[in-house]
Parts: C-alpha cells; structure tokens; sequence
C-alpha cells in the first residue's frame, strides 16, 4: 500500500517510461493551466474543460501509447501533483534522467517524439 509521495514516484516515473507519453502527458497539463486562466478571465464554465482536457491526453497515452492503467485510478491526489512534478522536470531538462533512475537504462524510452 502506498501511503507516501516518495512511494508513489517511481511506479508513476516507471508507468510513463515512454517519451511520447510523457509528451501527451504535458500537453493536457499545460492546457489544464490556460483553462483554468481562461475560466478566470472569460467565464467560469471553462472550469469543467480543466480536468477534461488534462485527462483526455493522459489518459490516451495510458490506453493507446503506454498500453498500462492511469494511476489516477488508484492515486488521484499523488497522481496530480505528480503530473506537474513530471512537467516541471521536463520542463528542466531533468525527467529522461529520472526514468532512467527509477527504470534503468534498458527500459527507458529514449526521447525521440
């Protein structure tokens, strides 16, 4: 049973090991962020895109790509916050060298999209 963050992040890292899904993965993520902008500056029903756009790339790279089970399903909260600490690291640079720490370089997916 995972009951820490700390536990979650590398079945999560291991569950995205593939490049084009963490692509996908960011994609939602960031549009996520400019409905919720928008819903703020336009109107407040573009509150319900926010997480139908965020889940609608996950989950096609879960199902389509990845070929595993979001771990939304399991998680919801440790599976949010890690959408974002996966963006943020991609964002620096920093997340193809997390795979291949939390899956070994045999398993990692180079980062080819």
């Amino acid at each position: 049973m995972i009951h820490r963050f700390a536990d979650f992040w590398p079945d999560y890292v291991r569950a995205h090991a593939d490049a084009r899904t963490r692509v996908l993965h960011a994609i939602g993520s960031v549009l996520s962020i400019v409905m919720l902008g928008l819903s703020f500056a336009i109107n407040l029903w573009f509150l319900i895109a926010v997480p139908v756009v965020g889940y609608a790339f996950a989950w096609y790279a879960h199902f389509f790509v990845e070929h595993n089970k979001p771990a939304t399903f399991g998680h919801p909260f440790f599976s949010l916050a890690a959408d974002y600490r996966m963006l943020f690291l991609m964002m620096a640079g920093r997340m193809d060298a997390e795979v291949e720490r939390c899956c070994g370089a045999e398993r990692a997916i180079p980062h080819s999209v």
